[in-house]
């Protein structure tokens, strides 16, 4: 029976795709062959040997110690697209928001409750104050172009909007899915320097850290609006205080607020609901839990981000799946281990994803413990599965 850990409240929809004849599902488990979580921080969680996956009901992985768990052969999935449309109602929500003040006008009523018969008057002789402006018309710049900005992009062009996207990595996935009315530009700085209203969509790296800081607000148009459901340390905090101040930024509303951001004025700020709908989390859970029963039980990987995608259609009984560093001479080497074990190759699949690899096998014998000891042995591979595909 395979044993699953959840660190967090997973949907019971997700957690029904494994059968409780073969599964054992608890917070509290020795031993897993694989971790399900959400907003759980795992860096500091010792990864006993047995993991096979690590299950992320969520895109982002900011939370799990990618490289440790690559060393240790382990495959971290995510759920990419899952809570796209959650996110895109958001971020509508959050430009509207900036447009028109709505939140200001909102505080102000619950200053007047119980004022009775005034409050009519109050509010004709206040509402100027939270006077905005329509969206119409006005021209959206969407930074990132994936599954969420796509959804934005297209919406906001059903919204009467003019709508520019910038995406020097743009998949040809998501290309398909973009509405040709969208303007494709080549050059950040033109996009900021076009738009009314400004739309973050990209993971954070090395490279996207602090990407909107000084040099990049100095080429924006005064009283821009920005939208940032991505993650907060895209936008540097200083130089956005300073680019508020100066008038550059009308509005930002950010779903990541932290102690910094609370501080500033002309800040929306929403703790982190991006994903926050059932129907989000009931999608999210399905993808991880068909992805990680998927690769315990057949080797098939779907949505890692740290091991290729991989899959084998069953030509046999039994299957090696190895996860080994991507280096010259892998293959060749596990293949003579097998040969000198009179074992016949019936069908092979090797891909690479970065610093590792991934290699399925499908044998004409069921390997002994002696033989996945010899291809666990081989420089670079760091674990071996020996499984049989008829076992449950």
């Amino acid at each position: 029976m395979y044993k699953i850990q959840k660190l967090d409240k997973i949907s019971a929809e997700g957690l029904a795709k494994f059968p409780l004849d073969q599964y054992e599902i608890a917070t509290e488990i020795s031993n897993p062959d694989a971790i399900l979580l959400r907003s759980f921080k795992m860096h500091d969680m010792e990864l006993p040997e047995s993991v096979l996956a690590v299950g992320r009901a969520g895109a982002g992985v900011n939370n799990i110690p990618i490289e440790k768990c690559s060393k240790k052969g382990i495959v971290v999935f995510n759920t990419p697209g899952a809570n796209a449309n959650a996110v895109k109602e958001l971020v509508l929500a959050g430009m509207l928001l900036s447009a028109r003040d709505i939140a200001g006008g909102i505080n102000f009523s619950k200053t007047i409750k119980g004022k009775g018969s005034e409050v009519p008057s109050l509010i004709e002789k206040n509402k100027k104050l939270f006077a905005g402006q329509e969206i119409m018309g006005k021209t959206l710049g969407v930074i990132g172009v994936g599954k969420i900005g796509v959804m934005v992009a297209n919406a906001a062009l059903d919204l009467g909007m003019d709508v520019m996207g910038y995406d020097p990595f743009i998949s040809v996935e998501a290309a398909w899915g973009l509405s040709r009315d969208v303007k494709r530009m080549e050059g950040l700085d033109t996009l900021l320097s076009k738009s009314d209203y400004i739309s973050l969509h990209m993971p954070l790296s090395d490279k996207t850290k602090n990407l909107l800081n000084a040099d990049k607000f100095s080429h924006m148009k005064k009283g821009v609006r920005i939208m940032n459901f991505s993650r907060g340390e895209i936008v540097n905090n200083a130089d956005l205080k300073n680019a508020i101040k100066e008038d550059i930024v009308k509005c930002y509303v950010t779903d990541f607020p932290d102690d910094e951001i609370l501080n500033m004025e002309k800040v929306i700020a929403i703790p982190h609901l991006g994903a926050s709908t059932e129907e989000a989390e009931k999608n999210c859970a399905l993808m991880v839990s068909n992805q990680v029963r998927d690769f315990i039980e057949t080797g098939r990987i779907k949505n890692s981000v740290n091991y290729p995608d991989c899959k084998l259609e069953r030509s046999s009984d039994y299957r090696l799946i190895i996860m080994n560093e991507n280096i010259p001479n892998m293959v060749g080497q596990i293949s003579t281990i097998l040969a000198n074990s009179q074992i016949n190759i019936i069908e092979m699949l090797n891909k690479s994803k970065g610093d590792y690899a991934c290699t399925l096998i499908d044998v004409s014998n069921k390997p002994s413990d002696a033989t996945v000891k010899d291809i666990l042995n081989i420089k670079g591979v760091v674990k071996v599965r020996n499984l049989d595909l008829n076992a449950k």
